[in-house]
């Protein structure tokens, strides 16, 4: 499976995520699942509901964001492809607490933080097994293609 985004989109994470420096920024993608590839057609930055003193290397999506996020891709008739988050000053693959709470599908688009500048950005899914994920290729969606989908969606 691959990911594929758009420069526009892998931005407005890349802003979010730096702005919420030192603590991790998340939201959710919304997309479509076509041909083995997941596409991203529109993500919701949202806040992080964690505690402040644990919010340096926890993210918690607020219910109401998750509950927004579901409504907004069955009315856009999309899916919920996947969610993002940051990791202030560590690495963009998933931690032990990443792989405990995350569910299989799904894809998890991890950037690394470091010192406010956003350095890299990874996606990955969890095995089924929850064994450990898989890096998934991020690709970048075409002009072409992010029209295409939207049409379709529309």
């Amino acid at each position: 499976m691959e990911l594929a985004i758009s420069e526009q989109h892998l931005s407005q994470i890349t802003q979010h995520c730096q702005q919420a420096y030192p603590y991790e920024g998340c939201g959710i993608m919304l997309g479509l699942t076509e041909n083995g590839s997941k596409i991203v057609v529109d993500v919701l930055p949202t806040g992080n509901a964690r505690e402040e003193t644990d919010q340096h290397n926890r993210y918690l999506i607020p219910p109401e964001s998750l509950l927004e996020g579901e409504l907004q891709a069955e009315e856009r008739e999309l899916e919920v492809i996947g969610y993002f988050h940051s990791h202030p000053d560590h690495p963009a693959r998933p931690s032990e607490f990443d792989q405990e709470y995350a569910w299989p599908w799904y894809s998890y688009l991890i950037t690394s933080v470091r010192g406010g500048k956003a350095v890299a950005s990874r996606s990955w899914q969890l095995r089924e097994d929850r064994s450990n994920f898989d890096e998934e290729m991020v690709v970048q969606a075409t002009s072409d293609e992010e029209t295409q989908k939207r049409e379709r969606v529309q």
